[in-house]
């Protein structure tokens, strides 16, 4: 019999997104050859385990943090994968999540809400933090328009208190055009915008709508009003760190190329649910929308619900949130669609009766046009496998 490898998982378990890479690596263990793990209780960045020095294991998948990690990783002589965007050990083979998709994702849930001033609110300390902002500024200025920024961290982040670091915030907040958009970096500074926009009386999410990053439902859920955030991939992300350092321990070469794993989409709550647009008859179809695109209404249906023309809606419609009617019911059909595929055991048939489809094979070409995969295959690749 084999000897079962033994693996080093050095990922804390404090927050959610570290707890779906973690569970990731099960899924993968799961369906291949089992591993011997050893998982130290410790926190994220903190110092490595005083036996890895002398570990005499087979692999690591570690969230490499600071230098310390870094130096105990790369001395080992072991395969190591990394998990973190803090990229400290170039020469390793890295999996992360891919902050441009996440940033295009923001932006896209934000101008669905009829927001024409967007800003970004950053923490320049985490290099995830800086690339999200800049997708999300980029993405902005092709489309010709402004980013407003503000960076958590600041110029001298070691000699500013909290309370300085909100009076900040709150200063910057007020001077926002309203109504506007906010991405946060993730979830826990979301947390601190809703915060202090309560505190100086600004109505979310009428004035400012928030979102943030790692869709953390216990901290999503506790924030006031509940915060909607872009849900990353962590299963795939962790299942996939797992596949590459299995090939590292059977002798195969694998390139430190950035391996990027695309969100799953966005869990809107009430901290982005409105409808930002003067146009109260566009608003109205948009509503309209949201609330039957799945059962099988077309852009004549949408006209009965709205006094417009077919040719004056699209106009308008493209006008506020650069797209038609049409498009914009496709969209939210195809959304289910990636719901359904990635909670439910649900045939492709079924699943397309209960997005509106009248046929599997148009949800099926639909979905790969739009997705670039088959349905079958962003299914397996949810799942991890």
């Amino acid at each position: 019999m084999k000897a079962r490898p033994a693996v080093a998982l050095l990922i804390e378990t404090s927050n959610a997104y570290a707890r779906g890479l973690l569970k990731g690596i099960v899924a993968y263990i799961r369906e291949h050859r089992p591993w011997s793990i050893h998982l130290p209780e410790q926190g994220r960045g903190a110092s490595p385990p005083a036996w890895l020095a002398k570990w005499p294991g087979n692999g690591i998948i570690a969230r490499i943090e600071n230098e310390a990690i870094a130096r105990a990783v790369v001395n080992s002589g072991l395969p190591v994968v990394d998990v973190s965007a803090a990229r400290l050990a170039p020469g390793i083979a890295w999996v992360e999540t891919d902050d441009r998709a996440i940033a295009q994702l923001a932006v896209d849930h934000l101008l669905e809400r009829g927001f024409q001033h967007l800003a970004y609110c950053g923490d320049s300390a985490f290099n995830w933090s800086n690339w999200r902002r800049d997708h999300f500024v980029q993405i902005l200025e092709r489309q010709g328009r402004r980013c407003h920024e503000f960076d958590f961290s600041g110029k001298t982040p070691q000699r500013e208190s909290r309370e300085g670091q909100q009076r900040r915030l709150a200063a910057w907040l007020r001077s926002l055009p309203k109504p506007v958009g906010v991405m946060a970096c993730y979830d826990i500074r979301a947390q601190q915008v809703l915060d202090v926009c309560r505190e100086i009386n600004i109505a979310v999410p009428d004035d400012a709508a928030v979102l943030g990053v790692d869709n953390d439902e216990l901290l999503c859920e506790l924030s006031a009003p509940p915060l909607t955030s872009v849900i990353p991939n962590t299963l795939r992300t962790g299942y996939e760190a797992a596949a590459l350092l299995d090939r590292l321990m059977a002798g195969d070469r694998v390139a430190a190329d950035p391996h990027l794993i695309a969100p799953l989409g966005i869990e809107v709550r009430q901290s982005t649910d409105v409808l930002a647009m003067d146009d109260r008859d566009v608003a109205a179809a948009v509503r309209f929308i949201r609330e039957h695109a799945c059962d099988g209404i077309n852009v004549a249906d949408v006209l009965k619900a709205v006094p417009l023309s077919r040719r004056v809606l699209e106009s308008r419609f493209r006008s506020h949130l650069g797209r038609t009617p049409h498009e914009e019911i496709l969209r939210l059909k195809l959304d289910r669609v990636k719901q359904l595929l990635a909670e439910t055991e649900l045939s492709i048939a079924a699943i397309a009766e209960r997005a509106g489809f009248e046929h599997s094979e148009y949800l099926s070409a639909s979905f790969k046009q739009h997705f670039g995969l088959a349905p079958s295959v962003f299914r397996r690749q949810f799942r991890g496998n």
